[in-house]
Formats: C-alpha cells, structure tokens, sequence
C-alpha cells in the first residue's frame, strides 16, 4: 500500500515536537502492515522543510515522501500582488529544488487567510491561481483541503450530528455569517481546479465532500486533473459504502489511499482494510473508545479485488511519479 495522506512532522503536533518519536521503528511497522511508502504533509518551507526531508525522506529514501506548504501569509504583508506571487513562486522552485514531492494546500485558503485588505483569500483567487500553476510546471501535485465536514458550517445546535465533536473543538465550527458557506468554498475549489489544468490535484478527504460522493464524480467527470483520496473520512464513506463502490468503479484510476491517521497505528490500517475489502457491517470507523465524529458505525465496502490495486498503489505511483 501507499498511504498518500498522513502528517508526520511537527506543524500540527501542538508541542513543536515530531509526531513519529523512532522513525526506525515507524518504517518497520509500515513493512509488517505492507505500507511500502507514506506521504507525509507536513514539510511547510524554509528551515523546517529541510528538517523534515532530512529526517525521513532522506534517511528512508522511497519510503516516506514530503510534501512542501505554500506561506499564503506573504498575501497579508505589505506588498503588491506581482511581489507576493513572485515570492511564494520562488519558494515553491526552492522546495521543490530542495526535495519536496508536492504541495500541501490546507483549509485556511477560503477560511482565514487574509490579504493586505483584509480580505479572505479564496481558493481561486487570482494569486493562488497563479502559484498553483507553477507548482505544475514544476511537476509537484497538489493535494488540496477545502472547507470542512458540511456539518462544520451547519448551525451549532444539538441537532447538528457534529455537535459532540464541535463541542470539544468549537473552532471548528464554520457557520458564522462573516465566513463564506460550504457550498461557495466547493465553488471556488472547483474553479481552482479548472484554471489550472496543467497542474495535478488530489482533493483531500474524497475531494472535500465525503457526504455527496455524487458530487464527488461530476467533479471527477469534468477535470481531468481531479483525484481524491479518502484519508480521515472513513466514518462518511462507511454510512454510504454502496456509492463509494459505485465511485471507485465509476473512475477506478483516480481515487487513492490514505488515512489521515497521525501516526497511524497497525489497528488503523486493517480498518481501512476492513473497509474497502469485507462486506462486514456495523464496525467502529475509529479505535477511540467514544467514536470522534459522530456517534454511528460503518459497514464495508467490500470492493471488487480487481479495484484494490489502483486504489492502494498505483494510482498514487503515477500521479506521484514514482520508479522502482
């Protein structure tokens, strides 16, 4: 398998310390589990993609791959739109000079990100067009997180099936009036996506719409360029297993693996496999004792075998331009 969606770095561990401790003994739980290779998304720029790629990327060469961050704060200082785009441009050429093998784009495009004036950036502002295109002329994919779990910009009730969850992290509650809504965030990813057509996207968390996996395949339908992974959205895909089927039969070379699961643990992996292989119905989507998301079960997919491969490794080798 090829876990291409993970986070073993230091930018969200909330400590400023490695989310993997012995990265020796990481690897050798990826080979007893088959993980042959892992992306980690956490290599953001400069200094600390460096850290990053030394510590794993170039100590288990093929085995763990980074991925670069653009610094859209660049967009907030004081300078003109040509001098932003010219400087994270820049900073892209350097990660991708320095061994970065794509390019992480997270939520806070569309959600907090602010220009000069103010302004939220939107995921198909002008500028980020622009930088997006350079990270295909650079070859680098783009895996891509917009918005959130459409209950996130719900309103914050008991009746939001989120609630629990929204109650523990009430910052990621999305629904306020100054925000835009979920559904113009999925607009503007979708015209993203269209104006760069030479650049390669994974949509994270199946294409950043678990919950219309319909959706999902129009959008896979009308660009080419679009793929998804199905990291950290177990819990959606298992209450609707029979149209994540009809999806993966619909565009068998564009859906990849992921867990989203930092670090992922042996457990996590069988669940996914579980998930996709079995036909086994009501299993817990997490190993937590109370479920994280909400408070239902999942049934199994149980995929036609001739789908898995695509699925597990070779979708992510190609777009990912991996050789033996």
């Amino acid at each position: 398998m090829i876990d291409a969606h993970n986070h073993l770095g230091r930018w969200l561990s909330g400590d400023d310390d490695w989310l993997v401790d012995d990265v020796r003994v990481f690897v050798e739980m990826l080979d007893e589990v088959g993980v042959e290779t892992i992306v980690n998304l956490d290599g953001r720029w400069g200094a600390e993609l460096a850290a990053n790629i030394t510590r794993y990327d170039v100590a288990y060469p093929g085995r763990i791959l980074t991925f670069c961050h653009v610094d859209w704060s660049i967009l907030g200082q004081d300078v003109d739109a040509r001098s932003a785009v010219d400087q994270m441009t820049r900073q892209l050429a350097a990660s991708a000079k320095a061994g970065a093998h794509g390019v992480k784009v997270w939520k806070d495009l569309g959600l907090s990100v602010r220009d000069t004036a103010g302004e939220l950036v939107m995921p198909d502002d002008p500028r980020v067009v622009a930088v997006l295109r350079a990270a295909g002329d650079l070859g680098l994919p783009v895996m891509i997180h917009t918005a959130d779990p459409v209950a996130f910009f719900e309103p914050l009730t008991p009746s939001n099936e989120r609630w629990d969850e929204l109650q523990v992290h009430p910052e990621w509650w999305f629904g306020r009036p100054d925000l835009p809504t979920f559904g113009e965030l999925i607009h503007r990813l979708g015209q993203l996506v269209a104006l760069c057509p030479r650049t390669t996207f994974i949509g994270a968390h199946v294409g950043c719409w678990a919950e219309d996996l319909r959706a999902v395949g129009r959008m896979l339908a009308d660009h080419p360029n679009w793929n998804v992974d199905i990291a950290g959205r177990l819990g959606e895909l298992g209450r609707r297993p029979s149209d994540f089927a009809a999806l993966v039969e619909s565009h068998p070379d564009r859906v990849l693996f992921g867990t989203d699961c930092f670090p992922p643990t042996p457990d996590d992996y069988l669940r996914h496999r579980r998930f996709l292989e079995s036909d086994d119905r009501g299993f817990a989507y997490s190993g937590d004792p109370t479920p994280p998301q909400g408070n239902w079960t999942i049934d199994g997919a149980g995929l036609d075998p001739g789908l898995l491969p695509g699925l597990y490794r070779e979708n992510a080798r190609r777009l990912l331009r991996l050789t033996d």
